[in-house]
């Protein structure tokens, strides 16, 4: 074992030592052929590929998520453009959405604030939806101001669905049976279990959030294409549309292949074609200079212990690691405010309480606290949020779903189908709660339903004291329903609508930071790449004590003679600042 040890430590040294070696090649090499914007560049963004919050710090996420873009990559590139005059233009490929409602409101915004400092901006697709629905992605590319799309596409403008599946009667064929509660009737997270088909409260919340979603894709398209809504409903009514058909009704400017498009740009704006990426790294981050925002993520479902990554579930928000990261930032002295971007459907209560609280006391120390919702901010990933100072969602963030579900699966049947038998020896009377094979006792029953009631009245009690709103107002909106980021902030559940630009707009509000003033965004804890999290594992030495990153982010901590090396191999790249789970789908079909 000690010689396996040792030849695998060796092997990870040569390993890191080759990544040192390559790093300062090609950073060099990136120093001297790339280091300039040209003079005019017509700035290319790809938004169909998949798009991601930030990648974790661990090394499959990095691996896994490479080929992914940050959301906050895509707005910040088209922010430093809008005010660079070596930028004439802005050309997107669109068609297919990879992205919720929220993500398409937040990059729709950022092309509307890039077009109103005069610049031009160009959306091309092959076709929108390809056999499926292109509702999203319709919707983003109106943000433009001309579209194209292939003489061959469609446009899968067809209106909203959301389909959901239901396991009750597959459970009972298995001999499963769910012991589920919750609070209230609209949590609906356990109907999946429980029922045949959708109750009424829960065919009443998710009606509305589509109803809500799809009026916001209505409006967004009558404004941007000149119609009415009635016309726009029309249209979408008789889609999907052809693309003679789209061009006839006015929903795109003409019916040109890619070679065309590009060249009708660049003949209209001049330049040379550089991708948002390239150029971000090139030019630099907008907000890089002057007091210092946080900007704390808080991704995935919400779980106790170290943040993680699953390549097949996405990343979790976990409790240490946001928690460390708010002390972190609370400690240091050059910290005026913290942006806190949540994008989760909620998870464990205990770890949502313990975010929660570190909120709290970031706001007592005087930093005030912004919240940023991505596309999902529900249940406990509304629990994190509501003590901040001000929320700030995306009209079509989905969000709220105040409540509480718990229980347990009973597998007796089914290992009885399978000729399994079960027995057990316990110590005490409720040492069978949650075991698999035994229903709850009566008492058991009380038991769980007094943890429900506790949580929901925890819960319901820091909404009125964090919303500052009556108890029976928030009693009346809870029951575990969720709602679009509109109808929140007519609940008074958020405080106003947009992305990252306002959330940084009211951190420095609330910070006393005057508006015209600069400021450094940066990201707590800090990035690290492969390079770095290998010398780590390799020569890193454990964390003093719990009260600062470290003993959240990573086992490892690079020991005081290396860290002035990956302080210089970093600024071979561009930058440590930057953009947490892969969006979950929990939206309608687009």
């Amino acid at each position: 074992m000690k010689r396996f040890l040792k030849i695998f430590l060796i092997a990870l040294g040569v390993f890191a030592l080759a990544n040192i070696v390559m790093g300062v090649l090609t950073g060099a090499l990136w120093l001297v052929g790339n280091r300039s914007v040209p003079e005019r560049i017509i700035l290319e963004v790809d938004l169909e590929r998949g798009f991601i919050e930030y990648v974790p710090n661990d090394p499959v996420a990095q691996v896994t998520l490479s080929s992914l873009t940050r959301v906050r990559d895509v707005v910040d590139a088209l922010e430093k453009a809008s005010g660079d005059e070596r930028v004439t233009g802005l050309i997107a490929r669109v068609g297919v959405s990879r992205m919720g409602p929220a993500v398409v409101q937040e990059l729709r915004d950022a092309v509307i604030a890039f077009r109103s400092h005069g610049k031009r901006a160009v959306a091309y697709a092959e076709t929108f939806g390809d056999f499926g629905p292109g509702n999203g992605a319709y919707y983003l590319a109106s943000a433009f101001d001309e579209i194209y799309l292939q003489p061959t596409g469609c446009l899968g403008l067809t209106g909203l669905i959301m389909e959901q599946p239901f396991l009750r009667g597959a459970l009972d064929k298995l001999g499963v049976t769910p012991r589920l509660d919750r609070r209230e009737e609209y949590k609906n997270a356990v109907n999946t279990f429980t029922e045949h088909g959708y109750t009424e409260p829960h065919r009443e919340s998710v009606q509305q959030i589509m109803e809500s979603v799809f009026s916001q894709i209505v409006e967004g398209v009558a404004d941007a294409r000149d119609l009415s809504e009635e016309q726009v409903r029309d249209l979408v009514d008789k889609g999907p549309l052809l693309a003679q058909e789209a061009l006839d009704a006015g929903l795109v400017d003409g019916l040109l292949y890619r070679d065309e498009v590009y060249e009708r740009v660049r003949k209209g704006a001049g330049g040379q074609f550089l991708y948002h990426g390239k150029y971000l790294a090139r030019a630099g981050r907008p907000h890089a200079k002057g007091a210092t925002v946080a900007l704390i993520y808080g991704v995935g479902p919400v779980m106790r212990g170290a943040s993680g990554y699953s390549p097949a579930f996405g990343p979790t928000m976990g409790s240490d690691t946001v928690t460390a990261a708010f002390r972190t930032a609370i400690k240091d002295n050059n910290v005026k405010a913290i942006i806190f971007r949540v994008d989760s459907p909620g998870g464990s209560a205990v770890a949502s309480d313990t975010i929660w609280r570190e909120t709290v006391r970031a706001r007592e120390a005087g930093k005030p606290v912004i919240v940023s919702m991505g596309n999902l901010a529900g249940s406990g990933g509304y629990f994190v949020a509501m003590a901040a100072d001000k929320i700030v969602a995306q009209p079509g963030t989905l969000t709220g779903s105040i409540g509480v579900f718990a229980g347990k699966m009973l597998t007796s049947g089914f290992w009885d189908k399978l000729g399994v038998a079960w027995d057990e020896v316990h110590t005490s009377e409720n040492a069978t709660m949650w075991a698999g094979t035994r229903d709850f006792s009566p008492e058991q029953w009380t038991r769980l339903e007094a943890f429900l009631d506790q949580i929901y009245e925890d819960f319901t009690d820091k909404v009125a004291e964090g919303r500052k709103l009556s108890k029976d107002r928030v009693l009346e909106i809870a029951k575990g329903r969720a709602w679009t980021g509109r109808d929140a902030l007519a609940l008074g559940l958020v405080d106003a609508l947009g992305g990252y630009p306002d959330a940084l707009r009211l951190a420095k509000e609330a910070a006393g930071i005057p508006e015209g003033a600069g400021v450094k965004v940066r990201v707590f804890p800090r990035e690290q790449d492969v390079m770095e999290m290998g010398l780590e594992m390799a020569f890193g030495e454990g964390p003093d004590n719990s009260e600062g990153e470290g003993s959240a982010v990573a086992a490892f901590r690079i020991p005081g003679r290396l860290r002035p090396l990956m302080k210089a191999l970093r600024r071979f790249g561009p930058g440590d600042d930057g953009g947490v789970l892969m969006m979950q789908d929990t939206s309608p079909k687009w």
